[in-house]
C-alpha cells in the first residue's frame, strides 16, 4: 500500500478552454499559421523538387486564375462545394454525423438524368425542367430520410448508416450505366440540350446564382428563424431540447429532410448545368470535403464561401503546378495537405490553451 507520504505527480501541462479571442487576433492567428504553412511548403518544394518556390506558387496562382475559363471553372467548383456543405451543416450543426452527402448528391443527379433521358424531346421543355428539379429533390430527401427515421426511431448509429448509403448509391449509378449506355463503354453521352438554360455565353452562371441564394437562405434559416433556433438547442443537448418542449425526433427528421433536398439540388446542378451526363464519379468527394468546409466555418454559410474558395484554389493550383513543372501529383498534395493542416491546427489554439505546471504554479 502506498504511503501517505506520497505525493501526487503532477502533469506537467494540460489543455483548457480558451475565452473567445477578439475578432483581430483570431484573424492574425490564422494569418500567422497560413504563413507558417507557405515557409514550410516552400522548404519542401527546394528539397524534393528542387524548384524555385516563389514559381511554384506563381503556378498555383495562375492555375486558378490565369483565363476566363479558369476563373470561371473556379467559381463553378466553389459553388458546386458550397452547396454541398451548405447542405451538411444543417445536420452538423444538430450534431447528426451525415457522412452520406455523396451518395444524396449522386441519387439527385441519377434522377435528375433519368428524366433527361427518358423525357428529353417528348414534353415542353419547362415542364421538363421542373420534373428534373422535383426528382432531384425527391430522390435526395428520399436518401437522407432513410438514416434520419432510424436514428429518431431506433437511435441506430447514423454515421455508419449515411456512410453505407453513399456505397449503394454509387452501385445504382453503376447500374444504370452498365444497362443503359448500348455500347458498353459506361460512359453516358452528355445531353446539353436538355440541361439548365444558360444565360448569355456563362455556362456555369445560373448554378452560381443559385448556390448564392440557397448560401442567403440558409443562412436566414439557420440564424433567424425558429427551427434553426431549434436546431441549435437540439445540438448543444437533447435533453435540453426536450425538457423545454422541443420534439427532437420531429427535428431530425425535418432538418434531414432540408439536408438531402439540398444534396439533391446539387446533383442536378452538376448534371443538369455541369456537365450534363453522370459517372460514380460526378459527385467528385465533395461530401466529404463539405464537412471540412463547414467545420472551418463554424457553421456559418457566409464564411463557408471563403473556406470553399480556399479549397477549390489549392485544388486548382497543385493541377496547375503539377502540369507546369511535370513533378508527381503527390508533391502538389504534399503542398495542398502542409496548408490545410496549418490551417486547421491554429484553429485549435484559438479554442484551447496549454497550461504548463511548474513548482505548484501554472504557467500559460
Amino acid at each position: 500500500m502506498a504511503k501517505s507520504s506520497d505525493k501526487v505527480r503532477t502533469p506537467p501541462f494540460h489543455i483548457v478552454k480558451r475565452e473567445p479571442l477578439p475578432w483581430y487576433s483570431a484573424l492574425g492567428v490564422r494569418v500567422a499559421a497560413i504563413a507558417a504553412a507557405l515557409v514550410l511548403c516552400a522548404l519542401v518544394i527546394t528539397v524534393l523538387t528542387q524548384k524555385n518556390p516563389i514559381e511554384v506558387y506563381a503556378a498555383m496562382i495562375d492555375g486558378a486564375f490565369g483565363s476566363t475559363s479558369r476563373i470561371w471553372n473556379l467559381l463553378q467548383n466553389l459553388a458546386m462545394l458550397l452547396c454541398v456543405s451548405l447542405a451538411v451543416t444543417p445536420a452538423f450543426k444538430m450534431k447528426f454525423w451525415n457522412i452520406g452527402a455523396e451518395g444524396q448528391v449522386l441519387v439527385g443527379g441519377l434522377a435528375t438524368v433519368y428524366v433527361m433521358l427518358f423525357l428529353g424531346g417528348t414534353i415542353p421543355t419547362p415542364l421538363l425542367l421542373v420534373l428534373m428539379v422535383a426528382a432531384s429533390i425527391l430522390a435526395g430527401i428520399v436518401w437522407a430520410l432513410l438514416p434520419a427515421i432510424a436514428k429518431a426511431l431506433w437511435n441506430t448509429n447514423e454515421t455508419l448508416f449515411t456512410l453505407m448509403m453513399n456505397y449503394i448509391a454509387i452501385q445504382f449509378v453503376a447500374f444504370f450505366l452498365k444497362k443503359y449506355v448500348k455500347s458498353g463503354s459506361g460512359v453516358l453521352t452528355p445531353m446539353p440540350e436538355y440541361g439548365l438554360p444558360v444565360i448569355g455565353d456563362m455556362p456555369y452562371l445560373l448554378n452560381i446564382i443559385i448556390v448564392a441564394v440557397l448560401t442567403i437562405g440558409v443562412y436566414i434559416y439557420l440564424k433567424h428563424s425558429k427551427q434553426g433556433y431549434e436546431i441549435s438547442v437540439v445540438g448543444e443537448s437533447e435533453n435540453t431540447a426536450k425538457y423545454v418542449g422541443i420534439n427532437v425526433k420531429k427535428v431530425i427528421i425535418r432538418t434531414l429532410i432540408l439536408s438531402g433536398a439540398l444534396c439533391g439540388v446539387a446533383g442536378l446542378l452538376l448534371v443538369g448545368g455541369t456537365n450534363h451526363t453522370i459517372s460514380t464519379a460526378t459527385a467528385g468527394g465533395r461530401g466529404f470535403t463539405a464537412i471540412m468546409v463547414s467545420w472551418l466555418a463554424k457553421f456559418n454559410p457566409f464564411v463557408m464561401i471563403v473556406t470553399s474558395f480556399l479549397i477549390v484554389f489549392l485544388e486548382r493550383g497543385a493541377e496547375q503546378v503539377s502540369s507546369v513543372f511535370r513533378i508527381p501529383s503527390a508533391i502538389s498534395d504534399i503542398i495542398t495537405g502542409i496548408i490545410l493542416f496549418f490551417i486547421i491546427g491554429c484553429e485549435f489554439f484559438l479554442q484551447y490553451k496549454i497550461v504548463f505546471t511548474k513548482h505548484g504554479k501554472e504557467n500559460e
